[in-house]
């Protein structure tokens, strides 16, 4: 049995880690902040490959996941859901990524399609379970032994001597769900509008390497007079409060690459629970290739 240590305790590194255990690993993460106070917690953690080129790499991986989310949402996993959505757009073509999700069909300016949906604190403790998780933060990969998977996310930048990683700042909105259950998309203006089991997320901003987590009311107001307006079922809804993320964005796109014993598996963006099955797969069969 081959011991692995997996670096990161957010949606990939967990994601991975029981990827590899599944493949026979023993498996410790270690992890800098426990998996619930992870950016993964932030998301609106809905399947669509955001701010992504098209990419063959990205296209296979969302596709895994896709197909493993559908899976999950029918046997039950706490906290996968699957909503129909309504994605606005100026073209009367399918988008690249339209092969990965199935049933993506044009109608009157829109694409509709249905979309994994995940309400991450559940799952990523569902993902967490007989797991062998530290908390310890890591100062550098050649400290560890055997070996290691480095999905850190924006630490990355530091870990992995990249500056291609960056922050994109994300501000949400989190309001009671008024009886929504349709997802509503629109990436020209960088809205959407998600409804979960008891609240809906409002988005968003995405400010590319700003790194600061104060919340702008100004900004938060913005957002919601913009999702009422498309959605006015959301004018009296209660809120209950901003988010801030930092999405773990890459220039080229995301890195997955074995370089010694080490396997680089980040720089996934907003996009980390939409790549994520696929990524673990792959990086799976990777790091065990030759031990």
């Amino acid at each position: 049995m081959t011991d692995v240590t997996v670096v990161g305790g957010g949606i990939v590194g967990l994601t991975v880690a029981r990827r590899l255990r599944e493949a026979g690993a023993r498996v410790t993460v270690l992890a800098a902040d426990p998996p619930e106070e992870t950016v993964s917690t932030v998301a609106a953690a809905v399947w669509y490959p955001t701010h992504q080129d098209p990419d063959p790499r990205v296209l296979r991986w969302s596709a895994e996941a896709y197909a493993e989310f559908t899976r999950q949402a029918h046997d039950g996993v706490p906290g996968v859901l699957l909503r129909r959505t309504r994605m606005r757009t100026a073209t009367a073509t399918l988008p690249w990524w339209a092969p990965a999700a199935g049933d993506v069909v044009h109608r009157d300016g829109e694409l509709h399609f249905t979309a994994p949906l995940v309400e991450m604190s559940p799952y990523l403790a569902w993902l967490a379970r007989d797991l062998h998780v530290e908390r310890r933060r890591v100062a550098d990969l050649g400290e560890l032994d055997g070996p290691v998977v480095n999905a850190t996310g924006l630490a990355a930048r530091e870990l992995a001597g990249d500056d291609a990683v960056e922050p994109a700042r994300g501000q949400i909105v989190l309001v009671e769900n008024p009886g929504l259950d349709v997802s509503i998309r629109d990436e020209s203006r960088s809205l959407y509008i998600h409804p979960r089991s008891r609240d809906v997320v409002l988005g968003g901003t995405y400010e590319q390497g700003r790194g600061d987590l104060t919340p702008d009311p100004a900004v938060a107001a913005a957002i919601r007079a913009r999702c009422v307006e498309v959605e006015p079922r959301l004018a009296h809804a209660r809120v209950l409060g901003d988010r801030i993320g930092l999405r773990p964005t890459r220039r080229g796109g995301p890195r997955l690459e074995r370089v010694g014993d080490v396997t680089h598996c980040y720089g996934h963006g907003g996009a980390g629970m939409t790549m994520s099955w696929g990524c673990a797969r792959e990086v799976t069969e990777v790091t065990l290739r030759v031990f």
